[in-house]
């Protein structure tokens, strides 16, 4: 007979084992059906979300009512100047987050760095507009007088069924999303409308938010933020201060 001591040992790893899957159970879970994380890649959404932020996404907030998970995660229905992530429709292997501009129904139409929704104007304090080259399709949305090569080819032939009177009319089921960085974003006026069920969901926070390398196509890190080699504990901790943007760390993203 082996030693109580032996028998507790055992007892004492099999439940510690018992533990550590419940939590890869719950996380898996969680990460599948409730909330998932996603990298921001590029500069379309500035300067709501910046290259290299992490976010935690809600995906039942857009989910049907009635499910299990209200009571934690109110379910929502999609509106204007929501932040939202979705399938890209021309591959949906990728992932995109825009902000929600247009929703069914509406009339919208873009001039003079402005949108307008059902004739008014839409306040917008988080977009930029940086400078760059006029171009007519982009500022002037959707004037159909002239293309862009940015314009997926099956958009470019189906945008003029739904313009009516020189305004974008959005079809039931379908949103308009642009980037908040205007003049920089590859959005709904260059590859059309994101369906209903292409929406996964809505940014809940920035969990992390990693700077840019140097922007060499390297990778490196800056000469001034390269790992020191002498041990300083000081110059670590300035390295490990300058690789992330701490401040950004936990953001609700609005």
């Amino acid at each position: 007979m082996a030693p109580p001591s032996h028998i507790g040992f055992h007892h004492g790893l099999l439940d510690s084992l018992q533990s550590l899957l419940t939590i890869i159970t719950v996380a898996v879970f969680i990460l599948t059906f409730v909330a998932q994380p996603f990298r921001i890649p590029s500069a379309s959404m500035e300067n709501t979300l910046l290259v290299g932020d992490f976010l935690l996404v809600n995906k039942q907030v857009f989910a049907p009512a009635g499910k299990v998970w209200a009571w934690l995660l109110p379910y929502e229905t999609v509106r204007r100047r929501d932040v939202i992530v979705f399938h890209y429709p021309v591959d949906p292997s990728i992932h995109l987050v825009k902000r929600v501009v247009g929703v069914p129904g509406d009339r919208l139409r873009l001039g003079r760095g402005l949108v307008f929704i059902n004739g008014d104007q839409l306040h917008e304090p988080y977009a930029i507009y940086r400078s760059t080259h006029p171009d007519v399709f982009r500022d002037s949305f959707p004037a159909l007088s002239e293309g862009d090569p940015g314009i997926e080819p099956q958009w470019w032939i189906d945008l003029p069924h739904y313009v009516q009177a020189g305004e974008l009319v959005v079809p039931p089921d379908r949103y308009f999303v642009m980037g908040d960085n205007r003049n920089d974003s590859q959005d709904s006026r260059y590859w059309g409308f994101v369906p209903m069920d292409s929406i996964v969901g809505q940014p809940l926070l920035i969990y992390f938010s990693l700077r840019e390398s140097n922007g060499t196509g390297s990778g490196e890190l800056p000469a001034e933020t390269q790992p020191p080699r002498n041990g300083d504990l000081g110059k670590v901790v300035g390295v490990i201060e300058d690789l992330a943007r701490w401040d950004r760390t936990l953001q609700v993203v609005r």
